[in-house]
């Protein structure tokens, strides 16, 4: 399982994505550009002392991105408002990847035209969308639990 941000727009949401990934053992892949300096600095408040702890992966653009997914096993899921199925009526895999989009804008046609699966967190009719961060943990959380990647188990987490 690896969560990919596809140029992310906010230090703090990008920091946040990257202190669950440390916490949850999962790779944490970077499309950039970003909206934003990627630095230490920027992303401190949220990835706090954790930074040590997370795998990331910084990709220079959607293809290479994309060239690096080349032989890497697993789906392409796109987490998105515009999708019909929801999150938790999908059967999701070790190997897959769950990407999120842009704060501002989500992602491109061509990048939903590459997805697999597009997935959505079923919200009240009123509300438009969740933070990114929100919705990310969300979805990883069900992912890891359909696929027994939950980890701390054998360290007495109770993951």
């Amino acid at each position: 399982m690896r969560l990919a941000l596809y140029q992310p727009d906010i230090p703090a949401n990008t920091g946040t994505m990257i202190r669950l990934g440390a916490c949850l053992g999962v790779p944490v892949d970077i499309i950039e550009p970003a909206g934003f300096a990627f630095t230490v600095r920027e992303l401190k408040r949220a990835v706090l002392d954790y930074a040590p702890l997370a795998e990331i992966v910084r990709h220079a653009s959607w293809q290479a991105f994309l060239e690096a997914r080349a032989t890497a096993p697993g789906r392409l899921i796109l987490l998105t408002t515009q999708a019909t199925l929801a999150y938790t009526e999908f059967a999701f895999g070790a190997d897959d990847h769950l990407l999120v989009g842009r704060e501002s804008a989500g992602v491109p046609e061509p990048v939903h035209g590459r997805a697999d699966v597009r997935v959505r967190v079923p919200l009240r009719a009123q509300a438009r969308s969740l933070n990114v961060a929100v919705a990310a943990a969300m979805v990883l959380g069900e992912a890891l639990r359909q696929t027994a990647g939950w980890p701390g188990r054998e360290e007495g987490n109770g993951g």
